[in-house]
């Protein structure tokens, strides 16, 4: 699935977008069934739910431009933007470089 995240798409939706849905219905589950609780399951659900708001408001909004309406000129996030376009310079995965979603190394940073 995410393999489509990183080819040219023709519509506005991706199969790799089917990872929220299903991150989306899991937190959903573990926050309804602990719901009276607040035990470890809920907390778990309301974790998933937080890092898929930072995934989408981030990587799908800002990195990617999926809406046009979210652009800055802060140094990190530019930095942030800049280490994904590394990520996908190359296709595969042996040449890829793995950045993480909000730590960018220093070295692109200065660059």
């Amino acid at each position: 699935m995410h393999r489509s995240h990183h080819e040219k798409s023709k519509s506005f939706f991706e199969w790799n977008d089917l990872f929220a849905v299903l991150f989306a219905a899991t937190s959903l589950y573990l926050m309804y069934i602990d719901q009276d609780n607040l035990g470890y399951r809920f907390f778990v659900g309301l974790g998933i739910t937080l890092y898929g708001l930072i995934y989408f408001v981030i990587h799908d909004w800002f990195v990617h431009r999926r809406f046009k309406t979210f652009k800055s000129n802060n140094a990190y996030l530019q930095a942030v933007r800049k280490a994904h376009k590394i990520h996908h310079k190359n296709r595969g995965k042996e040449k890829g470089k793995a950045f993480g979603l909000l730590f960018v190394r220093k070295a692109v940073l200065k660059s």
